[in-house]
Formats: structure tokens, sequence, C-alpha cells
């Protein structure tokens, strides 16, 4: 009898025990315990715990000590400072798989809060602990183990660095292997962290054969894998151009343009950022990407998707345009069942595009979509001032897409300038004072690269109003080449008050301002020139005013009137005679 009363009395606080933990880690899940937990000391009472011969108990007061750490940054830092690690992680090799996964997962949740508690992780041998995971038979433990890895390696390269000398990547890519679907979502992701950084890392991921295990996961239907894969793939193009053509080897760049269409924005997004990483490296690569109709695929992205999928489909765009005046060409002229650069200049205005299902009607779709954009100038106004950052990153990409594809020649700067009136448009944002500085600054670079082309009078008439100084001088600089080649250009720079207008300019003396008004005037006549000078009505007044009349003399003319008086009484007297 007394034996089992000390034996129930263990197996009470055994139960006691258990309970507690279980309690703790349910109650850690929410974050809004854990500061009262911290009051009641919960360290120092899971910290025992943790070396409790139990199995069960280590298990769940690992689990409680992971989700406070995953919740609190302090608190993962008082981890690390009383010295639990070491006593979580002894003779992990030992522990069963539930312990491990327990295990890795404390690691992770203080590794992702800053690279310093990374780095702590790091110095208390968390590294090694997850490499021997990361080759454990369990693929759950793996998969904790390859989720460690990605939480230390997205900090920043030294930390990645850290990883791939411990030895990480070739077991992150056998990871790709496995049957297991998580497995591969997870290597691939953590493979992106590591990529990202820069170029030597990168090579390492591709010297250890991860772009075919890559290449063939991108065939699997789980849209999750498909996202990482892409992220993967574009984190490993974008650091040079070996590392891009090791990509387009693996034959990929055909099912990463039908991606484009996935109905997964994530997917699409990603697609979009692969083939942005591809195409702005050389001409070649961007050659190959329109051959195979990266244009179209593209602009339909621009079209059809959302804020965010779509900026890297507008970069890609102008990577494609800005490498040569051929290419440029291709995406204006392209033939897609929407238009591609009106597309692009109903993007700078914030609004959601409407399709119009024409090939050849380029002309009407830029009425319809010039009407859309005045009659919601208001409701894009309002927008503007709600999502102000959002909204001019957004502006700030599709300005410098247009300036890429404008910069080439005069005819890539007409198709530009007539496009729904793109040039006042981006001196309306260069003059607003709410435009932010880098969209004011990619406003001016593209207003610069476009109107040095622009040969067309129609388009740079109406910038002469509104333009400031540092603008204006490349309006009156192409004006200055036109007008003295172009009679027809001429009357309508008269009768469109262009004349009148560059009159009104105050130019400094001996700048280029000055220049080109003098060389533009010298193009009219001189009479014409000083008619539209401002001053010239006041001047006729003046001289009005100070005109002497040279009319004859009042008394002159009365002498003779009496005269004439008589001479036409005597002649009727005369015919009263007769």
């Amino acid at each position: 009898m007394t034996a089992r009363s000390i034996l129930q009395v263990f197996d009470q606080y055994q139960k006691a025990r258990l309970f507690f933990v279980q309690s703790i880690a349910d109650f850690a899940s929410k974050s809004n315990t854990v500061e009262c937990l911290e009051a009641a000391g919960v360290l120092d009472l899971l910290s025992p715990l943790l070396t409790d011969p139990v199995p069960s108990i280590r298990h769940m007061a690992a689990i409680a000590l992971g989700k406070i750490a995953n919740n609190n940054s302090r608190l993962a830092q008082a981890v690390v400072r009383m010295d639990i690690l070491p006593q979580l992680l002894k003779n992990i090799s030992k522990q069963n798989k539930f312990y491990k996964k327990a295990a890795v997962f404390v690691l992770r949740a203080i590794a992702k809060h800053s690279p310093e508690l990374a780095s702590m992780v790091i110095q208390s041998n968390g590294l090694e602990t997850i490499i021997v995971c990361l080759e454990d038979f369990d693929s759950g433990v793996k998969e904790a183990a390859a989720w460690g890895l990605g939480y230390i390696a997205r900090h920043n390269k030294n930390l990645a660095q850290a990883t791939v000398d411990a030895g990480a990547v070739p077991l992150l890519v056998l990871c790709l292997q496995e049957p297991e679907l998580c497995l591969k979502q997870i290597g691939a992701s953590a493979l992106y962290d590591i990529s990202k950084h820069n170029n030597e890392l990168a090579e390492n991921v591709v010297d250890a054969g991860a772009i075919p295990f890559l290449a063939k996961a991108l065939s699997n239907p789980d849209t999750k894998l498909k996202r990482q894969v892409l992220l993967a793939l574009s984190s490993i193009a974008k650091h040079s151009v070996n590392l891009a053509e090791s990509i387009i080897e693996a034959e990929i760049l055909p099912d990463v343009l039908v991606h484009m269409a996935h109905p997964d924005e994530c997917v699409v997004k990603a697609a979009a950022m692969l083939t942005r990483e591809i195409s702005k490296h050389t001409l070649e690569m961007a050659q190959l990407i329109v051959n195979i109709g990266g244009i179209g695929a593209l602009v339909e992205l621009i079209c059809t998707a959302k804020l965010t999928a779509r900026l890297p489909a507008i970069m890609a765009i102008g990577y494609i345009a800005g490498h040569s005046d051929q290419l440029a060409v291709a995406v204006i002229g392209s033939k897609v069942r929407r238009f591609n650069i009106i597309v692009i200049v109903f993007t700078i205005r914030g609004l959601p595009y409407k399709g119009i299902d024409m090939l050849d009607a380029r002309l009407q779709a830029i009425v319809h979509l010039s009407t859309i954009l005045h009659d919601e100038e208001e409701e894009q106004r309002q927008r503007h001032q709600q999502q102000q950052q959002g909204d001019d990153h957004t502006l700030a990409v599709t300005v410098w897409a247009i300036g890429q594809i404008g910069k080439h020649t005069s005819e890539h700067a007409k198709a530009v300038a007539v496009a729904a009136d793109v040039l006042p448009k981006l001196l309306q944002l260069y003059n607003s004072p709410n435009t932010s500085e880098d969209l004011k600054a990619k406003c001016n670079l593209t207003l610069k690269q476009v109107l040095q082309r622009c040969m067309h009078i129609e388009a740079l008439e109406p910038l002469l109003h509104d333009s400031p100084p540092n603008i204006l001088k490349y309006v009156l600089g192409q004006f200055s080449k036109i007008l003295p080649h172009d009679a027809r250009a001429r009357r309508l720079f008269v009768t469109s008050g262009g004349l009148k207008k560059v009159q009104e300019i105050q130019a400094d003396p001996g700048s280029t301002l000055l220049e080109y008004i003098q060389i533009i005037n010298c193009c009219f006549p001189e009479e014409i020139v000083r008619y539209y000078s401002p001053g010239y009505p006041s001047s006729l007044l003046e001289a009005v005013e100070q005109y002497q009349p040279k009319c004859p003399s009042l008394f002159a003319m009365e002498e003779h009137l009496p005269s004439d008086i008589d001479s036409k009484s005597s002649l009727s007297s005369f015919n009263e005679e007769g």
C-alpha cells in the first residue's frame, strides 16, 4: 500500500508537469499572453523541463519555448542569454523525431527576428544541429531543418555564407529530389534565401546542381512549389550573365511565359520577375524572350494582373525596349489582343484597364483610353492622396519604362508622345507637389530622353505652357530643329499660340534657353515676332497717343465753303431762267 501511494504521487507529479507544459504551449500560442508568462518567470520553469526524463514532457517544453520565442523577440534573446540552447540541443542526435522537430523550431523562432539573434544561434552550435537534422531519415525533421536554414540565411550574405560553409546547399538540393511535396517547397525556398544575396552564393547553388531539379519541379502542379521555384531561379539569374545563361540552358523560358497566365497571382509575379532578371542582362537574352512571344505575355499580364504582379512585367518591358531600337519597335508594334504602349501609358494613370479586342484599331483604342483618362482624373487624384507611396512606386517604374521605349529615335518618341497624351501627363506628375522625389527624377529623365528625340510638333506644343526651365529647354531645342525646315510647322506654331508663348519666356542672358529662343525667332519675319512680343500692343497705343494728325486746316475748309454755296445758287437760278 505504501509503494502504491508513493508511485501515485510520482505519477501525479509527472501528469502535472505534462499538464503544465501543455498549458504553457497553449498560452504561448497567443501573443497577448506572452508578457504575462514572462512576468511569471516561465523561462526559468521551462528550462529544467528540457532535460526531463519523460520524452513527452521534453517535447512539449521545447514546443512551448519555441512559441514563446516566436512571438516575442525580447524573450527570444532571453532564451539565448539564459543559456537554454545548450540544454535544448544536448544529445540531439539521440532524441526522437518529435523532439528534433521541436528543437529546430526553437532555433528557427529565435533566428527569424534579427541577424544578431541568428548569429547567436550559430554561435550556440544551432547551425550544426540543423545540418544534422537535415541529414535525418524522417522527412518532417528534414523539413523543419530546411526551414530553419532559410530563416538564418535570409538576413544577410554573411549568414547565408555560413550556411553554405556548413554544407547546407547539397543537402537542400537533395530535398528537391525527395517525394514529399512540403520538403520540395521548403528546400526551394531555402535555396532562394541563400542565392538572393550575391553572385558567389548563387554560383554555389548552381554548382551544387540545383537548376535541373528546380526546372523539373516547375512542372509540378502545386502552386506553392511553382512560386518558390520561380523565385529561386530569379534570385539566381539576377546576379550575372553566366548565371542567367545557366537558366536559359535548362530550356524553361517557354514554361515561364506560360506561368504568366497562371490563376495564382504570386506565381504570375514570380514568373514576371524571372523574365525581368533574364531580360535585363544582354541584348541577346532580351531578343530570345521576344522571339518566344515574351512581349505578348508581358503585355497581357500588364492588362489583366493586379498591381504587385504588374510591376516586374513593366520593368521587363522597359529592359527589353532599352536594349535596342529594334526591340523597342517590337514593343510598340507587337500584335497582341490588347495594346502594349497604350497599356503602359494607361498604367501611368493608375486606372483599371478596360480591354479593347481589336487588332488594327490602334487610334480608336487611344481615343477610348484618353476619354477614360479624362473622365476618371478626379477619381485618380483622390486615390493618389490615399495611396501615395504605392502609386508613386508604380508610376516611377512605368515612367522609366516609357523612357526606355521612346529614347531611341524620332519614330519611337512619336509613338510614345501620341499615345494618350503621355507627355503632358509626365509634366503634370513632375510639377505636382505631391510627387515623390524618385518619381520626379524619373519624370525628368524620361521627358529628357523622349523630348530630345521627338520631332512631332503637335506633341511638343502643349508643353510650352507649363514646363519649368529645365524641361522647357528641351522643348524649345526641338522646335529650333523643326521650324527652320518646315513651313507647315511654322504656320501651326504661330496659329496655335506657340510663337506668342516663346516671346513671353524670360531667359537668362547667355543661357541655352535664350539661344533656342533666338533661333526660333529667326525663323519668322521680324514684324511677326514684334507683333507677338508682350509689349507690342502697349507700344501701338503709345504710338497712337503720340501721333500728330496731318489733316487740312479748318479755316481753309471754311474759305472754300461759301464759293461752293454761291456756285450752287447761281446754277439753280440759271436753270429757272432757262
